[in-house]
C-alpha cells in the first residue's frame, strides 16, 4: 500500500490567538506524495466537523495531488460559528497552501456540509459580500482572500437553512415540546402514507418552510427582548430533524438509497431520538447559520461566482442529500466549465467497495485534464 506523508499544521487567525491552553484556533494535516512538493493541492473544510483525516486525503496524496484537511475555531463549536470569521480562517490555509507549501492551484473541496462553506470562501474572495453577525464588526482580513483555483462539490447540499429545512418535521406544533404533533401532517401517520400523495408533499414542505420562519421570528423576537436586559445570547434545541419525506418514501425522488432510514438509521426512531443538526444552537447563531430568511450560508447565491473549473459529484446512495441537491448546485455554478457525475455510495462513499478510490480517480482525472502535470 502507497504510503504519504503526513504534516501537522496550525496557526493563529486574524482576529483569533493562540488558546491559553496551548491551541491554535486554525488547525489541520497536509497530506504529500512522500518527498514530493505538490503543485496542486486540495483544501477541505466544514462548518464544525473535524476534516483533518477526511477519507480523501491519503486517496488524493496517492495520486499526487497534495491534501490540506483544514480546520477553523468553530470545529466542534457549531452553535458559535460566525460565517466571516470562519471565511478567515479557511484563508488561512489558502495562504499556507500558497506561501509555505510551494502549491500553485489550490482546488476547494466542497463536501457535505463544506460545499456552501467554500462556496462562501470562493464569493468573498472574488468580490466581498458576506455581512458580519449583528452587533459585531467584520472579521479581520476577511476582505484580504484568495479566491480557489477550481471548485469540488462532493455529496453537497445547498446550505445549513436549506438541508435543515429538507428534514424539519412539520408536523410540529410546540417547539418547546418534543411530543406536539399535528397528525394531518404526521409523516408517520399511516393515514398520509407513505406512499405521500403531491397534494399531502406539497402542504407539508410549506409547513416545513414556515417552521423555520416561525422559528426565526421568534428568535429575533427574543434576541431583541433580552439584549434589552442585558443579556447577551441564549441556547434552544430544535426537536424532530430527521423527517424529509424522501427519507421515509423511496417513490419521491427515486434513488439507490436504502428506504425509510436517514444518517441516524431508521427515520422514525432517529426523529423521536432528540439528537440532530441544530439540536444545540443559540438565537445568534440559528439567525447566523439556520434561517431560511437571514443566514449566509445558503449556497446558491455564492456558487453564482464560482466561475472557476467546478466538479460536481452525486451518490446515487445518499440518504440525507439528494440528486436535485446536485441538480441545483450544478445549476447554480456560473463556470462555463463544470462537470457533473453520479456514482454509486452512500454519503461517505462507504459502500460499495471500493466506492473511495473511484471518487478519488475521479476527482484526479478532473485535475489533471485542467491542471496538466497536477500528478507526478
Amino acid at each position: 500500500m502507497t504510503t504519504v506523508d503526513k504534516q501537522f499544521v496550525s496557526s493563529v487567525s486574524p482576529g483569533a490567538a493562540r488558546a491559553g491552553a496551548g491551541g491554535y484556533p486554525c488547525q489541520g494535516v497536509y497530506y504529500t506524495p512522500p518527498g514530493e512538493r505538490p503543485k496542486v493541492a486540495m483544501i477541505a473544510t466544514h462548518y464544525q466537523i473535524d476534516f483533518s483525516e477526511h477519507y480523501l486525503a491519503d486517496l488524493m496524496a496517492e495520486r499526487g495531488i497534495g491534501f490540506l484537511g483544514w480546520n477553523t475555531r468553530y470545529r466542534g463549536y457549531e452553535w458559535q460559528f460566525n460565517l466571516d470569521q470562519a471565511l478567515v480562517d479557511i484563508g488561512v490555509g489558502v495562504r499556507w497552501l500558497k506561501a509555505v507549501a510551494g502549491v500553485e492551484t489550490v482546488v476547494l473541496l466542497g463536501n457535505s456540509g463544506g460545499g456552501s462553506l467554500m462556496a462562501a470562501y470562493h464569493s468573498q474572495a472574488i468580490e466581498p459580500c458576506v455581512r458580519p453577525a449583528r452587533d459585531m464588526a467584520p472579521a479581520p482580513g476577511v476582505e484580504d482572500l484568495i479566491p480557489g483555483d477550481a471548485y469540488v462539490s462532493l455529496a453537497a447540499h445547498l446550505g445549513r437553512p436549506d438541508v435543515l429545512t429538507d428534514w424539519l418535521d412539520a408536523s410540529v406544533t410546540d417547539e418547546s415540546d418534543i411530543t406536539a404533533t399535528d397528525p394531518d401532517l404526521d409523516l408517520f401517520n399511516p393515514r398520509n402514507g407513505p406512499p405521500y400523495s403531491p397534494e399531502f408533499v406539497a402542504r407539508y414542505q410549506a409547513a416545513q418552510v414556515e417552521r423555520n420562519h416561525r422559528i426565526t421570528r421568534w428568535a429575533r423576537a427574543e434576541l431583541e427582548r433580552i439584549t434589552a436586559l442585558g443579556y447577551a445570547d441564549q441556547t434552544f434545541s430544535v426537536l424532530r430533524t430527521w423527517a424529509d419525506p424522501r427519507m421515509v418514501d423511496p417513490t419521491l425522488e427515486p434513488s439507490d438509497r436504502p428506504a425509510g432510514r436517514c444518517y441516524r438509521g431508521p427515520t422514525e426512531a432517529a426523529n423521536k431520538g432528540g439528537h440532530g443538526i441544530a439540536g444545540q444552537t443559540t438565537l445568534r447563531n440559528w439567525l447566523n447559520m439556520w434561517s431560511l430568511e437571514e443566514s449566509q450560508t445558503r449556497a446558491e447565491p455564492h456558487l453564482a461566482k464560482v466561475t472557476v473549473p467546478a466538479l460536481v459529484i452525486n451518490p446515487d446512495a445518499d440518504s440525507g442529500v439528494f440528486p436535485s441537491d446536485a441538480d441545483r448546485i450544478e445549476a447554480a455554478i456560473a463556470s462555463t466549465d463544470k462537470t457533473r457525475i453520479d456514482l454509486p455510495g452512500d454519503h461517505y462513499f462507504v459502500q460499495p467497495e471500493g466506492a473511495r478510490d473511484k471518487v478519488a480517480d475521479e476527482i484526479a482525472a478532473w485535475v489533471n485534464a485542467r491542471f496538466p502535470g497536477a500528478s507526478a
